[in-house]
């Protein structure tokens, strides 16, 4: 039988009715975290949505709940225009510059008593959201600050973003605020990562980011990502205090932060800061600081900005916190190029919201450097709050009879080679090509994403084969599609994970030269020196013949890099290694380079911050391409540094030596000249 709502005459006003519903219970469900109705029940109005827009597709709208599940994936994002600069805040990790800029603010003012509101810094990625006629109609990444991505069928997967504007008296408006991802999702998603094999991701903030940049909003809308509300700006309305904003944003249906305080002088700012100092861990979010801003939009217009910052606000962010713990001994980590790693194995304490027990010591010179010793009382602390390192020793708790701690001379893996140390090194190595250790790094290494980009052979199929004996050496990973009903009897394996390594590990004997070579993780020979080997050695065979004197003729290739490579070459295990690769069909051979001009010849670019349009590795691509060189450093030899969002050190040092700085767009146009003017 026909549904009554199939009929066209009152398909639309059902249509509107079911948006109305499921609007309002998704704010009542992801903004005010008070539910009204089951799932089940959400999920049947859902349905009975989707099923009206199937039989109706003339009816269906931007603003509708429907389109948050993602469509069709796009080949690129749109560069657009802000049409209000978006721009960053000056950073300070002093209470003294807090209170520096109150005064500063007050003398500006002449007499003026400013008040200030605090709020929480989320650490998540910049977004700004236009609407016109109360819909959702754009929205972009903070890119260089006056352009960014157009990334509105990824931002239209987020739930906490309302897609039409809940109150009528602002029909158009720029909303911005900060895309991010709750703890629970982030932990969820590696969890899922690992048990699939796969690399976890750092922290929320690099995961979020990067969830942004996916072509397929169907993926995006799967990650959970949030959004939280801080900035408004509309001709709807007159508009004074940013505090009475804050409201208005919520009125407007926007998740505002849970914590913003209207403060009525700099000890009340002060207060604030202490308090959240203790109570951040506390958050089911990552926050690194409190941005501080001058609640008046006339004093806003009267303190003005400076080199692109605004003199009414700035960002308090957090001390990497600190605590004190037993060092109860040290290990070792054996790398892929046999580098050892000491280890900290600390008695498990609680720091900035999460249990440390183990933190890198990097070398010997760093352990003698801070004179560490097996059952001291070491301070420890999280670089950016993320990872754990050992800072520093309490040698007044330290018992008389601790000894300095000495390398071992044996690997710590079953076969106990011996390490040395070569001359003028801070590490020691493990040179036995055989080592079990080396060789999980040296496969994890191989079918990277920089590298080979093996899909679906991550780090724990990896163990799992080495310990069920399908991979002794990396040209065994060629050999797994023919192991299909071995594999498909280990835990975890399905013929549908197995027919996605099968295919990963087939797309991956298309990779050219220079990605094989970077693979086989040579020590020293990094992407821009596999590179550089594959442009003046065209082939393996070329490569492996060449003496120290040629290698070291080569541009960029120094006496331990030629070294390294001899050193490689020279080991008959290794060049049968290669034989079987050859065999198995990869590229060891350079195709000749395809110019697209010579506009760049002679010229250096160094790439710094954050790019919108482009990846830093498809920009240095396009340099070359264009008969230029694309380097990792600023020297005065650089010809042009590229900025984008974030920049830092590099964009510093380019200021300091006089190097020309290009924006993102600035880049673009030396590209494409005809597409700029």
């Amino acid at each position: 039988m026909q549904s009554l709502f199939d009929q066209t005459d009152l398909a639309p006003e059902r249509i509107l009715e079911l948006r109305r519903k499921i609007l309002r219970h998704d704010h009542l469900y992801y903004v005010e975290a008070r539910p009204e109705i089951s799932d089940r029940d959400y999920d049947a109005l859902f349905s009975e949505l989707l099923d009206l827009e199937r039989l109706h597709p003339d009816l269906v709208t931007p603003d509708s709940p429907t389109q948050r599940v993602g469509g069709t994936p796009i080949s690129q994002f749109t560069t657009v225009s802000h049409a209000v600069p978006m721009l960053s805040l000056a950073n300070t990790y002093s209470r003294e510059e807090v209170e520096d800029f109150d005064r500063r603010v007050r003398e500006t003012l002449e007499g003026a008593t400013p008040e200030y509101v605090c709020e929480l810094k989320y650490d998540g990625v910049a977004m700004s959201l236009t609407y016109e006629n109360c819909t959702l109609a754009l929205a972009a990444t903070r890119g260089d600050g006056q352009t960014g991505d157009d990334v509105t069928a990824n931002v239209r997967t987020i739930r906490s973003v309302p897609l039409r504007l809940h109150q009528t008296t602002i029909s158009s408006a720029i909303v911005r605020g900060e895309v991010y991802m709750m703890n629970e999702t982030f932990l969820a998603i590696n969890e899922a990562a690992e048990a699939e094999g796969e690399k976890p991701y750092a922290n929320p903030r690099n995961l979020t980011a990067g969830t942004l940049k996916q072509k397929d909003s169907r993926q995006v809308a799967k990650r959970q990502l949030e959004f939280v509300a801080y900035w408004l700006d509309t001709a709807d309305v007159n508009l004074e205090e940013h505090s009475t904003n804050v409201d208005l944003l919520r009125q407007m249906g926007f998740p505002t932060s849970p914590a913003v305080r209207l403060c009525a002088n700099v000890q009340e700012v002060m207060a604030f800061i202490a308090e959240w100092d203790e109570k951040r861990y506390s958050l089911p979010f990552q926050i690194d600081g409190i941005v501080i801003k001058v609640n008046s939009l006339r004093h806003q217009q009267e303190l003005g900005f400076i080199a692109r910052l605004p003199r009414w606000a700035i960002a308090y962010k957090y001390e990497a916190k600190k605590t004190q713990t037993k060092l109860r001994d040290i290990t070792l980590q054996v790398g892929r190029t046999g580098v050892i790693t000491p280890v900290a194995e600390l008695e498990p304490t609680l720091l900035a919201g999460s249990t440390i027990s183990r933190a890198t010591l990097h070398n010997q010179d760093y352990i003698d450097e801070l004179d560490l010793r097996i059952g001291d009382t070491v301070v420890i602390e999280k670089g950016g709050d993320v990872i754990p390192k050992v800072s520093g020793v309490v040698k007044e708790e330290r018992a008389i009879d601790s000894m300095p701690w000495m390398m071992p001379q044996t690997c710590p893996c079953p076969r106990h080679s011996a390490l040395h140390r070569p001359e003028g090194e801070a590490n020691w190595f493990c040179n036995d090509s055989f080592c079990p250790w080396q060789l999980r790094r040296r496969l994890e290494h191989f079918v990277s994403r920089d590298a080979m980009d093996i899909d679906g052979l991550g780090e724990k199929a990896i163990a799992q084969f080495i310990e069920a004996g399908l991979l002794k050496r990396i040209s065994d990973i060629y050999q797994l599609p023919n192991r299909r009903s071995e594999i498909l009897a280990l835990d975890r394996w399905a013929p549908k994970s197995f027919e996605k390594m099968f295919d990963g590990i087939t797309a991956s004997k298309q990779q050219p030269y220079n990605r094989v070579l970077f693979a086989l993780g040579i020590r020293c020979v990094g992407e821009g020196v596999a590179k550089m080997l594959c442009k003046h050695l065209t082939s393996i065979e070329s490569l492996q013949g060449a003496s120290h004197e040629q290698l070291t003729s080569i541009n960029e290739i120094g006496d331990a890099i030629a070294t390294s490579i001899r050193t490689f070459f020279d080991e008959p295990d290794n060049r049968d290694e290669i034989s079987s690769l050859k065999a198995a069909g990869l590229i060891f051979a350079s195709s000749a380079p395809s110019l697209v001009s010579q506009n760049f010849a002679g010229k250096t670019f160094v790439f710094t911050g954050e790019l919108v349009s482009i990846t830093r590795r498809q920009a240095e691509e396009i340099v070359e391409a264009h008969g230029g060189k694309a380097s990792g450093s600023v020297s005065k030899k650089t010809s042009f540094v590229v900025a984008g969002a974030e920049a830092g050190s590099k964009l510093a040092k380019a200021v300091q030596l006089g190097v020309p700085v290009l924006s993102e767009q600035e880049f673009t146009a030396m590209i494409n000249p005809r597409v700029s003017s």
